[in-house]
């Protein structure tokens, strides 16, 4: 036993991806006189099925392979080459030669959104080629040019986006930052907003259940979001971004290397919106009135006998001021002069990763992950009062080995929640504390090279809704070097958070009301769902350019849901449980091709079948369309000129009933939506001009009953397109390497 504990003890590791000894990094020419990163070019050890696949900006990291020496190096564009490993700590990889045919230069374009190769789920990467397509202020503008997530607004006054993901609202997808669950609980809608863009490295996108690993919540995918790196990133990084409407944003990202071992990154991001918009003229701002100011400082310490490290903490402060163009903040605070909104925020973050690899077994390594979340917000819709306070603990210990051979590795480990919830709404007051032990097992099994299964069991002991197990299971079966079939299966498990997730149904007059069933998380029992899913993805060449054609399948079946009703007429929202009530089938078609030189184009199809159970029948989900189109040309120069365009077509969606609903039929129309940017990058500065919402489409009656926000029709949540018309911005960024 005290081997056991003193190898733990001395074990305490770095949560990374995989298990990591060789690390290097693999740079290509720039120009005449300089080197850049080869993004996600590929290595493998040769005769094995050990490969790996380097970030955006080269680095890599690799499990060493006893007797094996040949390192295999793949970058589009270039020829492969082997490289000989002799003894390395780091091992830094230049390529020098492009394919040559005859007396040409063969070069692909690289997009900005890769698939993993090497992963069995399928797992979407959007680098910094893909964030910069648009401004990308913070984590929830950064998918305007995605094909899997779509982003609209909540309601007509706070100004909060929220995603939706294989027809599913953001709240069924677990949403972590560097597979930490840190923008979940009161955050779930607003989280998005913490992250600014400038802070993001790179996002992984998976959709279906995901790893148990990284949990039991995973319903309709994951989103990843991967920070600035203080080992890699530029020593300055300062971005400034301004709009039509008044909005400024500023960041300032500061990376220091102290020495090979230890690293810092400081990133400090500030938001103002004082402008006063109100284009609709109903006597309301468009966007509110906003300040917030966030602050990330991360430590990092690399050894040299395979013990690593990071620590960290998050600082956000944020006020949104919204409602009538005469609202006063200080003085008409939920009263009954004017109608407004007031959502003030404060959320501080600690997090912490360690870690240690065997020196003389490469495959094995054991790793422990920390985080800890105070959250507060006050809020006033009217006379309607919220205030939501959290404290959240999270920890993660994982071990992962081999079973006699390398292509049967395994990962286990156990894990703790504490989630400590105290919510006032109006004059009730709800409290709940959940404690989550859990334990896990992933085994990964790799026969060959093109297939590959992960099969992973969860048991967690909560202490309000008993044990429960969480099967999940992965395949991947590549049938030759261009077609690849995977398939996911899983369930997920969820505490609904009713008042966080629902804060649009506040900006109505209408009375929200539980209808308990005996559960202990406001009277109602857990969220359970399954999610089964497919993908096919065929890669091809045409008229010597490269393109891929994929096809994705999904069904979620809800075995128990938290419905809100906003169906009901009688001047209520109705929350409770439902059990088999609800499904969504999701299909998905995608085609990616360099149309000419430098010319990228994106295109996808996506349809929905819906049902969502209520006490009076099944409905199609509101706010959500049945079909959507979306197109994507890109272009960029020798001169590194860039231009970026984006066309989406949203078909018609639900609108719940309400007595002032003057919507046809309860259906929204379809509309398009068209965003474009020019960029022109130097050596060390970017410039960038854009227009969101070319075509100036808006939706036209946003509230409900605006003159009288005190009275029983007034409704600002029945939100289906965009809120505002045509915005221009434009905005610098500056890097010092």
């Amino acid at each position: 036993m005290k081997r056991i504990i003193a190898l733990l003890l001395a074990g305490i590791s770095f949560y990374a991806s995989g298990q990591q000894v060789l690390k290097g990094r693999i740079l290509e020419p720039l120009g005449k006189d300089s080197l850049t990163g080869a993004a996600y070019a590929t290595v493998h050890w040769v005769n094995t099925t050990t490969s790996a696949m380097a970030d955006s900006n080269g680095f890599f990291q690799i499990e060493k392979v006893t007797g094996h020496t040949q390192l295999l190096v793949r970058v589009v564009g270039y020829a492969n080459d082997t490289i000989t490993y002799n003894g390395e700590q780091f091992l830094t990889i230049t390529l020098k030669n492009a394919f040559m045919l005859k007396e040409y230069t063969l070069r692909e374009k690289q997009t900005g959104i890769t698939i993993d190769p090497l992963s069995t789920q399928k797992v979407e990467i959007a680098g910094e080629k893909e964030l910069r397509k648009a401004a990308c202020c913070n984590l929830s503008e950064s998918f305007e040019t995605s094909t899997t997530v779509d982003v609209s607004f909540a309601d007509a006054v706070t100004g909060v986006k929220q995603i939706q993901m294989l027809g599913l609202e953001g709240k069924y997808t677990l949403l972590t930052i560097e597979n930490q669950p840190r923008m979940r609980g009161l955050a779930t809608n607003y989280g998005l907003a913490y992250v600014p863009g400038p802070w993001i490295e790179s996002i992984q996108l998976s959709k279906g259940t995901g790893s148990v690993v990284n949990g039991y919540e995973s319903i309709a995918g994951q989103i990843n979001v991967e920070l600035k790196k203080p080992f890699n990133s530029e020593r300055v990084y300062f971005n400034q971004y301004v709009n039509e409407m008044g909005r400024a944003e500023t960041n300032l990202n500061l990376a220091h290397k102290f020495s090979k071992k230890w690293s810092t990154i400081l990133l400090l991001h500030g938001d103002f919106f004082d402008g006063k918009n109100d284009r609709n003229k109903d006597g309301y701002l468009d966007i509110p009135l906003s300040t917030q100011y966030g602050l990330s400082n991360t430590w990092k310490y690399h050894g040299t006998k395979g013990m690593e490290s990071q620590i960290g903490v998050k600082l956000l402060t944020e006020n949104r001021t919204g409602g009538q163009l005469g609202f006063d903040p200080v003085n008409e605070k939920g009263k009954t002069i004017d109608y407004g909104v007031i959502l003030d925020t404060k959320r501080y973050e600690a997090f912490a990763k360690m870690g240690y690899v065997w020196k003389d077994l490469p495959f094995q390594s054991i790793g422990i992950t920390f985080s800890a979340i105070d959250h507060n917000q006050q809020s006033w819709f009217g006379t309607r009062s919220y205030n939501g306070k959290e404290q959240s603990f999270y920890t993660n210990l994982i071990f992962q080995s081999i079973i006699r051979h390398t292509s049967n590795k395994f990962t286990t480990g156990i894990s703790f929640l504490r989630d400590n919830f105290n919510e006032t709404y109006d004059s009730l007051t709800y409290k709940r504390t959940e404690l989550v032990p859990g334990a896990f097992f992933e085994f990964t099994w790799t026969p060959s090279s093109r297939f590959s299964l992960v099969a992973g069991l969860r048991y967690d002991m909560h202490n309000l809704f008993g044990n429960f197990i969480t099967p999940r299971l992965h395949t991947k079966y590549a049938v030759n070097e261009k077609l690849t079939l995977r398939t996911t299966f899983g369930r997920g498990l969820r505490s609904a958070n009713i008042f966080a997730e629902n804060t649009s149904v506040f900006a109505s007059s209408r009375q929200l009301t539980i209808l308990g069933t005996g559960g202990k998380a406001y009277g109602l029992q857990p969220e359970i769902a399954w999610d089964y899913g497919m993908n096919i993805t065929q890669d091809f060449r045409l008229f010597n350019r490269k393109g891929s054609i994929s096809a994705d399948a999904y069904r979620t079946d809800f075995e128990n849901q938290v419905v809100c009703d906003r169906d009901f007429n009688s001047g209520k929202v109705l929350i409770y449980n439902l059990k088999n009530g609800s499904y969504v089938n999701s299909l998905q078609l995608e085609l990616n091709y360099e149309l000419i030189k430098r010319v990228g184009l994106k295109t996808a199809y996506k349809w929905l079948d819906m049902e969502t159970g209520y006490l009076n029948g099944k409905k199609q989900q509101p706010f959500v369309s049945k079909q959507r189109f979306f197109i994507n040309l890109d272009y960029t120069s020798k001169t590194k000129w860039s231009f970026d365009y984006t066309l989406q077509w949203y078909g018609k969606k639900r609108i719940p009933f309400t007595p002032l609903n003057t919507v046809t039929s309860g259906f929204s129309p379809s509309y398009f939506v068209m965003n474009a940017q020019v960029s022109k990058a130097w050596k060390k500065l970017d410039a960038y001009i854009g227009c969101e919402n070319l075509l100036g489409f808006r939706q036209t009656q946003l509230i409900m009953d605006p003159s009288n926000p005190f009275g029983t029709a007034f409704d600002a949540s029945l939100v289906w397109g965009p809120v505002i018309g045509r915005m221009t911005y434009a905005g610098i960024r500056y890097k010092l390497k």
